[in-house]
């Protein structure tokens, strides 16, 4: 079997673990194990329908990093349910959810999977990082379409999109992306700058929105090509597209905006990190006490079946 790495987006998925599984589910405490037996399920199955040879689960070790901040204020700041002087700030986590996620970390380390974080970053840079440093095709697991700027057919990485649940995922490649935005997947980042994003407290170019922004990357090719453009130089007037005097006005309003966005945006390619193998995330069957512990989490911590599924799993990898 050809390497792949697989890359998940670990919190991502187990939000959506959460919100998918009934919190009714609980340990014998009363300790919610809802998200916790949901992403096993979400793993086992991930291993089983997409074959990868090494696993790692990415980590936010700072979920809104300050340096993001101090460019665009709002950036995430809806999210924000305390704010830490020097940082990270406490992220909003409904409290049944922040119950698990030592639990998430613990079995994570049981099934010898490797926990990626880096600080002052977040999972997204990390991901960006090993996928772009990888000798080997790489998946990206997430349910955020942030991630969709790394997609490369040419390098073999592709993202699958957990947005419409594991019974619906979508395998997102670069043919895949130009068909539901009408842009190049390497255009992806300068689309969503123009855009915005509520989600991340991104507010956009005033007046922009998707079909706009495509329009432009396909008349223009990238952001920066478009605000040189937009500022009249008169080295580039004659040979770029014509653009509209009222399309110089928005994206001249958006100056500061866009001045910064870019960097908020694009995620880190170049943390240095270990490689997939120097992590210790080629996928392998948990044995020995590492395996009894994970088995009697299905007693102590109420995971039923999705232990000996995950565990057949990674037997079978």
């Amino acid at each position: 079997m050809a390497d792949r790495l697989m890359l998940l987006d670990t919190a991502s998925l187990y939000f959506r673990a959460f919100y998918g599984v009934p919190d009714s589910i609980r340990r014998a405490d009363g300790t919610p194990v809802n998200a916790v037996r949901g992403l096993l399920d979400m793993i086992a199955r991930l291993v089983t329908d997409f074959e990868p040879t090494h696993l790692v689960a990415c980590w936010d070790d700072d979920w809104r990093p300050q340096w993001r901040v101090d460019l665009i204020p709002s950036y995430k700041a809806h999210r924000v349910e305390q704010v830490v002087p020097g940082g990270p700030d406490v992220e909003e986590v409904p409290d049944p959810l922040e119950a698990q996620v030592p639990m998430i970390r613990e079995v994570l380390g049981l099934l010898g999977i490797p926990v990626v974080g880096v600080a002052e970053h977040e999972a997204d840079d990390v991901i960006g990082s090993l996928a772009t440093q990888a000798a080997m095709p790489v998946d990206v697991v997430t349910g955020d379409r942030d991630l969709f700027q790394l997609v490369d057919d040419e390098s073999g990485v592709r993202v699958i999109y957990t947005a419409r649940g594991m019974s619906r995922l979508e395998l997102v490649t670069d043919e895949w992306v130009v068909a539901k935005y009408g842009i190049e997947a390497s255009q992806y980042a300068d689309f969503s700058v123009l855009r915005g994003d509520a989600s991340d407290g991104l507010p956009g170019v005033a007046g922009i929105g998707e079909k706009t922004a495509a329009g432009l990357l396909g008349d223009f090719g990238s952001l920066d090509a478009m605000l040189v453009v937009a500022s009249g130089d008169p080295d580039v007037a004659d040979a770029a597209p014509r653009m509209s005097a009222t399309m110089r006005a928005k994206l001249a309003g958006a100056h500061d905006y866009l001045a910064v966005a870019p960097r908020v945006v694009n995620v880190v390619r170049d943390l240095d990190l270990p490689s997939a193998d120097e992590l210790g995330a080629r996928i392998a069957p948990v044995v020995d006490g590492r395996r009894d512990a994970v088995l009697a989490l299905v007693d102590e911590w109420n995971l039923g079946g999705a232990v000996t599924r995950v565990l057949a799993a990674l037997d079978r990898a």
